[in-house]
């Protein structure tokens, strides 16, 4: 079951993904459905009773920390939860309304009255309770925590519990105490149980947006030992109440509070990671726990239909001694069927979210270029050197995190980036292995380095002490300067090189150099290359012959593996040559290289129109048609990365496999492209600017060279708000 409102609070809450909390949705929605089909009943009459009404109770209350954990953390308030929810309630009130009047809902002598009840506190239908008790429980929660210390909303949580289990597990003890009976036979009258909003779920709420807003996870085995001594312990109670009490329900235990605790501590314990909004894209990379949530929802929502339909389909076919009567079979069924019908429900939906991605200008990804490009370059490097691929600047705008989780799957475990928040954002996202930033990082952000199990370059001595300063163990590869005078210490200053190695709360994984030439085929930059080499080595060897010991090295760019240079290093921090392609055209040939481009930009066409010969158009009017001459108006502009320069027939699109020249200056949001001589061109067609079409290509190179840049930038300037599709 999925919160409508899930995943507000603070912005690195928002788009993440937490997987085991997404797997386990789906195990208690299928607990729910147990409560309602009783499937050891046919087994074991104690072993029903202990998975029915004790351990499955434990489903309702971790959706409802949940929903605190995701929904009550933030200062704002939970309006959009409560919007949601409140929807979803509608609807599926709708959807049960005939189901519900058939069996007596509203019958009575005060329908407004049962009706009132039944909204508010029982539900509209028999399940459908949790939708208002999670409203009413985050508005309760809420609302307390903004007069009262979080301390006093967990006392006033625990006081409304305590009550409703005095009206639920605990009734048998106060039916005996006349005056207590009473009172709680007066709140009979306006709702059913006190498993409800009120006194059931500001607890659980709480209890999440608690976890959220300290951040404290215990250890896994701590976890797992609390989980299962309190689920023995609460098993213990049900069959002891269920002996010596008279229960009224059996939703609300004591041990329930302290077993979902350890239960949700368990879950965050294993991995909290992010991920990227909307159901396709995580179906695209394989990733199942986002739409879990989705398929979780539609499992509890639709399963008393497919229970009903079940069973009527058992009457119909004479098979109701194997569909119905055989509990174990039925809930099986029930399971299966409400799990088909939520996937297809959930498979339209992606459908439709990436159909919509084509709607104006987008990105394709060619995954299976980029696996053979990775294929490729493996071939090249010798056993031992392992690929470090950069992926700063979005992966050269191809998608930082889309990219790393392919490379994950093909084992790659060490990537390269040039900032600390590049860095953070691809953890947050579940990139595995080492994480590499190259560039400078400001002290303040020194605990980003520890938290998110990054490796920070050491730019020059004074550097390596203040990272030292930081007073907590830091992972670190050291730079040095061989001739490029950027960032490094010098490789002539030994001595200061030699005393990162002394500091104690550094742990020197690696040591690298940058080469400004590689690849050239002037013999000027060759020898260049050579003199850093040599300095590199130099340095190298007067560090072992310190004593000290050397740990991993790189210094190869996508240039040097493909030049087939010396490649007895650890790492190859391969960048261009990854996505298929390299700075300037002509590169690729030069260098012999087997790699494809992985990214291709397309745009739509968003009107054909005609210019009569003379007429101008544009911002400056720096297009006279010269004769009459067909337009078409490409949805894509600078804003988007496509650069200026490429203005006034300087660049050109590919439209039905042949080129269209630009025509005039490229807009921010828009360009003009001649098509007189391609016919049948028409609104909604496919422009492409970056990629191949009918034998015609443009490379990222060619509109480098036509822009007078290099790739590196046409593709790092790609624009955010290019929508990004992934091909299998």
């Amino acid at each position: 079951m999925k919160n409508a409102g899930q995943y507000r609070g603070g912005n690195n809450m928002k788009d993440m993904e937490y997987t085991y909390i997404d797997r386990f949705r789906l195990i208690a929605a299928f607990m729910i459905v147990g409560i309602h089909t009783y499937p050891f009943a046919d087994i074991n009459e104690a072993l029903n009773f202990g998975f029915v009404h004790v351990s499955a109770r434990a489903a309702v209350p971790f959706f409802l920390m949940v929903t605190g954990y995701f929904t009550c953390r933030g200062a704002k308030p939970p309006l959009t939860f409560i919007k949601k929810t409140g929807l979803l309630y509608a609807f599926a009130t709708l959807i049960y309304l005939p189901v519900s009047i058939y069996a007596g809902y509203y019958i009575g002598g005060n329908i407004f009255g049962s009706a009132v009840k039944n909204i508010l506190f029982d539900g509209t239908f028999y399940l459908l309770w949790y939708l208002p008790a999670s409203i009413i429980g985050v508005s309760l929660v809420y609302n307390l925590s903004r007069i009262f210390s979080f301390q006093t909303v967990m006392g006033v949580a625990l006081v409304l519990y305590t009550a409703g289990l005095l009206g639920d597990n605990y009734y048998g003890f106060v039916a005996e105490m006349p005056y207590i009976n009473t009172a709680y036979n007066m709140g009979f009258r306006l709702f059913s149980y006190t498993r409800n909003g009120f006194f059931y779920a500001p607890i659980f709420v709480a209890m999440g947006a608690g976890m959220a807003k300290t951040g404290h996870i215990i250890k896994k085995w701590a976890s797992v030992i609390g989980l299962l001594v309190s689920m023995a312990i609460m098993l213990l109670e049900g069959f002891a109440l269920r002996h010596f009490s008279n229960p009224r329900h059996d939703s609300m235990y004591i041990v329930l509070v302290p077993c979902m605790v350890f239960l949700f501590q368990f879950l965050l314990s294993h991995n909290k990671a992010p991920l990227k909004t909307g159901y396709g894209h995580e179906v695209a990379n394989g990733k199942a726990a986002p739409i879990l949530r989705f398929i979780s929802l539609w499992v509890y929502i639709l399963h008393p239909l497919v229970i009903i339909g079940v069973r009527g389909m058992a009457r119909i076919t004479g098979l109701a001694v194997v569909l119905v009567d055989n509990n174990m079979v039925h809930y099986l069924m029930v399971c299966f069927f409400s799990f088909s019908i939520a996937y297809i429900i959930a498979i339209c939906k992606i459908r439709s979210h990436n159909s919509f991605k084509k709607g104006r200008a987008w990105i394709e990804l060619d995954m299976g270029s980029l696996r053979k490009n990775v294929d490729a370059l493996r071939a090249i490097l010798p056993e031992g050197c392992e690929l470090m691929p950069a992926v700063k600047a979005n992966a050269y705008g191809h998608g930082a995190v889309a990219v790393c989780r392919e490379l994950n799957r093909l084992g790659i475990r060490s990537f390269c980036v040039a900032s600390v928040t590049e860095a953070v954002e691809l953890r947050k996202r579940r990139i595995k292995g080492n994480i590499l930033v190259l560039g400078y990082t400001h002290p303040a952000q020194f605990c980003l380095l520890r938290r998110y199990r990054l490796t920070q370059t050491v730019i020059e001595s004074d550097y390596a002490a203040l990272l030292n300063g930081f007073g907590k163990k830091l992972s670190v590869h050291i730079e040095i300067d061989t001739g490029m005078r950027r960032m490094g210490e010098c490789s002539d200053n030994i001595d200061k090189i030699a005393s990162v190695f002394d500091y104690r709360n550094l742990r020197i994984s690696g040591i690298y150099t940058h080469l400004c030439v590689a690849g050239s085929d002037a013999e000027s930059d060759r020898l260049f290359t050579q003199k850093q080499l040599d300095r590199f080595h130099r340095a190298l060897s007067s560090l072992k012959s310190g004593g000290y010991i050397l740990p991993k090295t790189h210094i190869h760019s996508s240039y040097g593996v493909f030049d087939s240079m010396d490649l007895s290093y650890d790492y190859a921090r391969v960048g261009l040559g990854i996505y298929g392609t390299l700075s300037n055209c002509g590169d690729d040939k030069r260098l012999n290289t087997d790699v494809s481009p992985v990214l291709s930009v397309k745009a739509r066409v968003g009107m054909v129109k005609t210019l009569l010969s003379g007429e101008p158009a544009g911002y400056g009017l720096d297009f006279t048609a010269k004769r009459d001459t067909k337009i078409a108006i490409i949805s894509i502009g600078y804003a988007d990365g496509i650069p200026r320069g490429l203005s006034c027939g300087v660049g050109d699109v590919i439209i039905n496999g042949r080129k269209a020249p630009i025509a005039g200056q490229i807009c921010m949001d828009q360009m003009t492209v001649d098509i007189t001589d391609i016919p049948n061109v028409r609104s909604g067609d496919i422009a492409v600017i970056i990629g191949n079409s009918e034998g015609e290509a443009i490379s990222a190179c060619d509109i480098a060279r036509q822009a007078e840049t290099i790739a590196n930038e046409i593709l790092s300037r790609l624009g955010a708000r290019l929508e990004m599709i992934l091909i299998p």
